[in-house]
């Protein structure tokens, strides 16, 4: 049996001497592993299909659980993810996470067109503020969402506070005297209220703020999923 899926290829792990089994985000199935034979082959006619963030046309053999590539037609390579450093280890990060928070047989548009949307942003504007929206996002519909109004404690506002706690259990933001959780800046709260599309204090939107904001995203992805996020890390090491 065969089918037709549009795919973002999220992950390539070499199996054998010339096959490569990949890891294939969609919107109708979530992720798909699939065999493709053949593709270490310099001469190998399919070798885009097994490069990293390949949005493509797959043609599957499927038998029992079992898939297979026969073909493939490429939609978008995101060729500039590869010529800029920053811009790889964004696309990276942000796959990375896609990976973790993602299953088989488990429908994902939102999150499919979401993944593509995200990408081609990250080619053509500022990575950085980009991965943070898109992480923003996977976290609401992962169940995970940031709660970025009032402190979850006392309920008195934080937008104008100098000093932050931040929950790891909850995801909230509470007051630095209410709170028992890791402390957390102003700045890093103004810049995820500005990439969730909230109201924030201008004076307070800064490169180091969107930097700590990557630190807090990556911690709690982290300790949400016991997952290491070893590109997410390299991305926030050399911004």
């Amino acid at each position: 049996m065969e089918i037709k899926v549009n795919a973002l290829m999220l992950r390539a792990a070499d199996y054998g001497e010339n096959d490569k089994i990949l890891t294939l985000l969609t919107a109708e199935y979530g992720k798909i592993s699939a065999a493709i034979k053949g593709v270490k082959k310099p001469s190998a006619k399919l070798k885009f299909a097994a490069q990293p963030f390949c949005f493509a046309e797959y043609i599957l053999a499927r038998k029992g659980d079992k898939h297979t590539v026969i073909n493939c037609a490429e939609c978008e390579s995101f060729y500039d993810l590869r010529t800029d450093i920053n811009k790889f280890y964004a696309a990276s990060a942000a796959v990375e996470v896609v990976s973790a928070l993602t299953y088989e047989g488990g429908e994902c548009a939102e999150i499919f067109y979401e993944s593509i949307k995200t990408l081609s942003a990250i080619c053509t504007g500022e990575e950085r503020l980009s991965l943070i929206k898109f992480l923003i996002f996977l976290l609401e519909k992962s169940g995970y969402a940031l709660s970025l109004d009032s402190c979850a404690e006392c309920g008195s506002p934080l937008i104008n506070a100098d000093k932050l706690r931040f929950d790891m259990d909850s995801g909230a933001f509470t007051c630095f005297c209410c709170g028992t959780g890791a402390g957390a800046s102003r700045v890093t709260y103004n810049v995820l209220r500005k990439l969730a599309g909230k109201s924030y204090e201008k004076d307070f939107i800064c490169e180091d703020g969107e930097k700590r904001a990557l630190r807090l995203l990556r911690e709690y992805f982290s300790y949400k999923t016991d997952n290491q996020f070893k590109s997410l890390s390299e991305y926030i090491r050399i911004i």
